[in-house]
């Protein structure tokens, strides 16, 4: 009984439905989570009226619903936002909801989210002059959003606008720079772009540590703007780390190396900016630089393992260490000497840091076995395509070429005793010359990928009419030996027997010509022995056997065959057998002569796990 599979993580169930539903519908998806939770309960609680701000839902889910149909249609969907901005802008404005602020001043996370994809959406889909304008109805509508949404011209301050307009402006520039990057512009793209179109690919494979990363600079922005601007050189090198952090996966050692110097840049100007005490910076690293660190160690350990980069991991560490001892919440400006709160701080930093480690690991051998899995499937479709080439270039070309020589020798023999005879077999020789060219040329376009490999006039054919091929493939008389035949084969035989019966036979014919001395006479049977489930059932390829044989009067071989002989016959037949799962039997006969059986299922392969 085969085992059970095992259980699929959980991180893996998450990756699986990312992917399913498209990163930029997770991310909406995760942030009108966010609203309806925040919404509830800010609707629910006692300051003010009760369920009023249920009112802002509807606006939401508009933007959510025109966010998603701008996948589809960017230009129309975009347009649709920006009125849907407006009038929801009217609504709270009218009835006196009261709207919270996010990235932007009273506007949601969700329609920040929803507009930053319609943007990007209709900036890489639209044409350039729809694109241009649909944009400017968004910007437009979110102007509109959010400075309709204060219930007066007084609530509004310099701050508000200045956080607006410069929000506005990053959230515009990285939406629609991406999309520039890839939009599509036929062969003759601008080949400037390439980089910004593999920056993009690398984003997409770090859409989990951007969405950390990304959390954590909102909580940082907003933070800065409404505490301390001094906050703002710190903020810097949190998003020069964040950057740092996304691009690792390229250069990972040196990505290492950059953000320690972040790390210790940011310890060494926070004291002279009197942050201590004020900044969020839990162990005297802010946010930012802390997820960074660990999303740098991932990609580290993943790319090229711990053993080889422990020293710069040590460095990284080194660092962080100096950042708690400098900067960890000491309104003072003393060094931080507790030892309980150092311990505190070193398990919590060993914790983390033993976290990035092992999820590198992990990612690092899912990565080898992947890429083990793909070359065992690339080596093994080679080989199969290799084996394929191999058996149809010996039993279609070699079985021509022996028919050459086979021809060239009797007509040798027989050009003094009787001219006409030579020339009979000369035009026979020049038949099976071109049979055997256009058997190469079919050869090579398989082998360039214009046709399936190991495909062939015979073999198609063979798989509407085996009596037909065999038939033909005897009066042929390449070989050189008269042949008789016998058989009784059903109009309904299973195509890939009857291809391999085809080649079975017309390489024992190839070989009574090359091997057999002296022979005078071949037989060939092909028959189908049938069950009784299969009599029962009334079809032959419901059950039974292809039962094959050839055999000649030929004496053993007193000489090497003209061309020597390769000893690949036997082997290519054992295999085309083999793929059937049937059964090969070859050796000398009880009255001398050789003998060549095979039994072939109709029903190959059926019932196998």
């Amino acid at each position: 009984m085969p085992a059970a599979p095992p259980s699929k993580l959980l991180s893996t169930r998450a990756t699986e439905l990312v992917r399913r539903v498209g990163v930029p519908s997770a991310v909406l998806y995760a942030a009108l989570l966010f609203d309806l939770i925040y919404t509830t309960q800010a609707a629910l609680d006692d300051a003010g009226p009760r369920f009023v701000d249920f009112g802002l839902l509807p606006g939401i889910f508009a933007m959510v619903a025109c966010a998603l149909w701008a996948q589809k249609r960017a230009a129309v969907a975009a347009a649709a936002g920006a009125v849907v901005l407006v009038f929801s802008t009217l609504f709270v404005h009218t009835f006196h909801i009261p709207a919270y602020s996010s990235v932007l001043p009273k506007v949601s996370i969700t329609e920040v989210v929803a507009g930053v994809q319609m943007t990007y959406y209709a900036a890489r889909r639209a044409r350039a002059g729809v694109a241009f304008c649909v944009i400017g109805a968004l910007v437009a509508g979110g102007l509109v959003a959010v400075f309709g949404r204060y219930r007066g011209v007084n609530d509004i301050d310099g701050g508000t606008t200045y956080q607006a307009l410069l929000f506005g402006v990053l959230l515009l520039a990285g939406a629609v720079v991406p999309a520039i990057a890839v939009r599509d512009r036929g062969p003759k793209a601008d080949p400037r772009t390439r980089k910004l179109r593999w920056v993009n690919e690398l984003a997409r494979g770090q859409w989990p540590l951007i969405g950390l990363l990304a959390f954590a600079l909102l909580f940082e922005f907003g933070y800065t703007y409404s505490n301390s601007v001094l906050g703002f050189p710190i903020l810097f090198c949190s998003l020069v780390a964040a950057v740092i952090a996304v691009l690792s996966p390229r250069r990972p050692a040196d990505a290492v190396l950059g953000i320690a110097g972040i790390l210790l840049l940011s310890a060494v100007i926070t004291p002279f900016l009197h942050l201590r005490s004020s900044y969020p910076m839990p162990g005297g690293v802010p946010f930012v630089q802390v997820i960074a660190g660990m999303g740098v160690v991932v990609n580290l350990t993943r790319a090229r393992g711990l053993s080889r980069e422990w020293l710069r991991i040590s460095v990284l560490s080194a660092v962080v260490a100096l950042g708690a001892i400098v900067n960890s919440n000491q309104p003072t400006g003393h060094l931080q000497t507790d030892p309980q709160t150092l311990s505190i701080l070193a398990f919590a930093a060993a914790l983390m840091l033993g976290i990035s480690i092992a999820v590198g690991l992990m990612l690092r051998s899912r990565d080898s076995e992947r890429t083990t899995v793909v070359q065992s499937a690339v080596s093994e479709a080679q080989t199969a395509e290799r084996m394929a080439l191999a058996r149809e270039l010996h039993d279609v070309v070699a079985h021509h070429v022996t028919g050459i020589v086979v021809q060239a020798q009797a007509a040798r023999l027989m050009a003094e005793r009787n001219p006409q005879v030579a020339v009979e077999a000369m035009g026979r020789i020049e038949n099976a010359g071109v049979e055997a060219l256009a058997a190469m040329r079919r050869l090579v376009r398989s082998m360039r990928g214009d046709a399936p490999a190991g495909s062939s006039e015979f073999s198609e054919q063979a798989t509407t009419d085996l009596g037909a091929d065999l038939r033909k493939l005897v009066e042929s008389a390449n070989h050189g030996v008269p042949t008789s035949m016998h058989l009784d084969l059903p109009p309904d035989l299973p195509h890939e027997v009857g291809r391999s019966a085809l080649r079975l036979v017309q390489e024992s014919l190839t070989n009574v010509g090359k091997h057999a001395s002296d022979a005078t006479e071949a037989f060939v049977v092909a028959e189908v022995t049938v069950s009784d489930a299969a009599s029962a059932g009334g079809s032959a390829s419901a059950g039974g056997e292809l039962h094959l044989r050839v055999t000649d009067n030929g004496r053993a071989t007193v000489r090497r065959p003209a061309g020597g002989s390769g000893g690949y016959g036997l082997i290519g037949m054992r295999e085309r057998v083999a793929l059937l799962k049937g059964r090969l039997s070859a050796g000398r006969g009880p009255d001398g002569g050789w003998r060549v059986e095979a039994w072939l299922p109709l029903a190959a392969g059926e019932g196998d796990e």
